[in-house]
């Protein structure tokens, strides 16, 4: 199958998307580090922790959550158990959890208004409610398609 070149408009939107996506990402990850001392990824694995039943996931749902290989959830939660943020604690014969801790709880609730704010100032300012939603509809098909891959 011979592969097809992208058209100029099929380029710009890739590109522009990459580098927005990539841009975006570096400041929100140099705001957690400034305000908080979280990385991007520590304020990820928070979250889906914090939202999760009972503060804790089976390790391979937090994997499939983030979408995430298991190595690199591994060592994730390798630096973020050093520090206190979470533990995991085995789960049955073979499974294990990872737990959010009292003090990975702190550091998420302390920094979720700045991270908040630096969200709206850098992404949701900036559009209409309706282009969020269409914006949030086009993420989703690429995502599902993506997911279906996997």
């Amino acid at each position: 199958m011979a592969q097809q070149e992208l058209t100029e408009r099929e380029l710009r939107a890739w590109r522009t998307s990459m580098q927005m996506m990539e841009l975006l990402r570096g400041r929100i990850e140099q705001q957690l580090q400034a305000t908080s001392g979280l990385s991007n990824a520590d304020y990820s694995v928070l979250s889906l922790l914090s939202e999760a039943p009972e503060q804790r996931m089976r390790i391979y749902e937090l994997c499939a959550s983030a979408g995430w290989e298991k190595s690199r959830m591994h060592h994730q939660l390798t630096r973020m158990s050093k520090r206190g943020l979470v533990e995991r604690e085995r789960c049955g014969s073979r499974g294990m959890d990872a737990v959010l801790t009292e003090v990975g709880m702190d550091a998420l609730v302390s920094a979720v208004p700045c991270h908040a704010r630096e969200v709206r100032r850098l992404f949701v300012d900036h559009l209409t409610p309706e282009e969020l939603d269409r914006f949030a509809e086009l993420s989703g098909t690429i995502l599902e398609h993506l997911r279906s891959e996997q």
